[in-house]
């Protein structure tokens, strides 16, 4: 039996969508459901000058965010919406893009961006365990996925992705290794690789990749790298960023449309069927990442289309899951 295996242009214009919030589902279009969690807030802001990127959420009601402009790690309620940095960054040269809790919530991965650097933190102190370098000039380490026997970053510049090996009780081990990306792997000159997650069978990965075919998904074989295209019918995703699987049910973030595509896979990954958008003119800032808890979606605007300051505003919002 397999072991399971459990973003993003910092640049670009935007391209916006007009209307209310709406889910798009094939064959019409309907205003996307209320709240469905009681009171909790569907939208709640970030410190002034944050830079949000990456969100994880664990078993408990709290999201975790990382920021580009210095690496710290924000807290949030997901109940009330307040919340404070548990990490102190190391500053500009060193951003959090992705970052994932581990199931115990004991510990954060952290993708370091242009830094190179591999981080992980202790949830509760905030302290840095451990850090590694990875790949080589011109490397973005971007976003990250947990497996039972390991953390895997992707290189938004480089043909390869990165394998830090966990422990049976989910300690990171002490090296990383470098796993380079063949197959129909297609490296644009820009931003390739970007978010992260696995096939619903636990047998693979998949990962976003912004060039070849228009933009669209990979199915990687992780013991050996070799990459082959997820047919996903007429679905292009040239900005695919933060890639979100719930059972069969892959949210996939188009950050510079402001919108989400949602696919409906088979059970090996092989094959994705678009079964909705949901997109949010009012609230959607360009969202880059995802992350669930009950049944809602909660996604950061990164608010890549200004210029950011520390007086400019940041917020996660909410939308509800797509049920079908």
């Amino acid at each position: 039996m397999q072991r399971s295996f459990a973003r993003r242009r910092v640049l670009g214009a935007v391209a916006a969508l007009g209307g209310a919030a709406l889910l798009s589902p094939l064959g019409g279009v309907a205003q996307a459901a209320g709240s469905t969690s009681g009171r909790w807030p569907t939208r709640f802001p970030l410190p002034n000058g944050f830079r949000p990127e990456g969100i994880t959420i664990g078993p408990s009601p709290y999201a975790y965010l990382g920021s580009i402009a210095n690496g710290d790690v924000y807290r949030a309620s997901l109940a009330t919406g307040r919340g404070h940095v548990i990490s102190q960054g190391l500053g500009a040269e060193h951003p959090v893009i992705g970052l994932k809790i581990d199931r115990r919530e004991r510990l954060l991965f952290l993708s370091g961006g242009g830094s190179r650097e591999i981080r992980v933190a202790d949830v509760r102190s905030g302290k840095l365990l451990k850090t590694f370098t990875v790949g080589s000039d011109g490397t973005f380490v971007n976003d990250v996925i947990l497996t039972p026997g390991a953390a895997w970053f992707t290189d938004s510049f480089k043909p390869q992705i990165y394998r830090l090996p966990l422990g049976r009780h989910g300690q990171p081990g002490d090296e990383v290794t470098t796993v380079p990306l063949t197959g129909d792997w297609e490296q644009g000159p820009s931003f390739t690789g970007n978010g992260i997650e696995r096939t619903p069978d636990g047998g693979a990965l998949l990962l976003v990749n912004t060039v070849a075919g228009g933009g669209g998904l990979m199915r990687v074989d992780p013991r050996t790298g070799v990459a082959r295209s997820v047919d996903i019918g007429g679905t292009r995703l040239p900005n695919g960023d933060g890639l979100l699987l719930l059972g069969r049910t892959l949210y996939v973030v188009q950050q510079q449309q402001n919108a989400v595509d949602v696919l409906r896979l088979n059970e090996s990954g092989t094959r994705g069927t678009a079964i909705a958008r949901i997109t949010d003119p009012e609230r959607f800032k360009i969202p880059t990442t995802a992350a669930a808890w009950g049944d809602r979606i909660y996604l950061p605007n990164a608010r890549f289309d200004v210029e950011p300051t520390p007086d400019t505003t940041y917020d996660v919002v909410a939308v509800d899951q797509v049920r079908r």
